[in-house]
């Protein structure tokens, strides 16, 4: 059963290509551990919620743009066997000083999909 990492992000607007370019390099590292592939997607049409929504749950600020992304994977098993060689690949080093987005306010989760059509 197909496995999917989730992400929502807020991004700053004048870092859109950084984060752009820095997926792209992503893909090859995650991919050459079973990720089937990766996809990021701008907002466009994010609105605000009464009670909730994507721009409150990431405390979005004026300058900054609400990322949808996830990554596809063909189970859980080879995810998580993959995320545990990911971690420790070399492309990662130096990650704790990561500055294109605030990774605390990032929300993710796994999710196996039930329906595909």
């Amino acid at each position: 059963m197909t496995y999917v990492d989730g992400f929502v992000i807020a991004v700053p607007n004048e870092k859109k290509e950084a984060y752009l370019q820095y997926a792209r390099e992503c893909v090859p590292v995650f991919k050459k551990y079973g990720a089937r592939r990766m996809v990021e997607n701008w907002g466009v049409d994010v609105p605000d919620g009464e009670l909730t929504s994507f721009p409150m749950a990431v405390k979005r600020k004026p300058d900054e743009t609400v990322m949808f992304s996830w990554i596809e994977w063909p189970s859980k098993q080879v995810r998580d066997e993959g995320m545990e060689q990911l971690v420790q690949d070399p492309f990662f080093e130096g990650d704790e000083e990561f500055t294109i987005f605030d990774a605390k306010r990032m929300i993710l989760g796994g999710f196996e999909t039930i329906l595909d059509e």
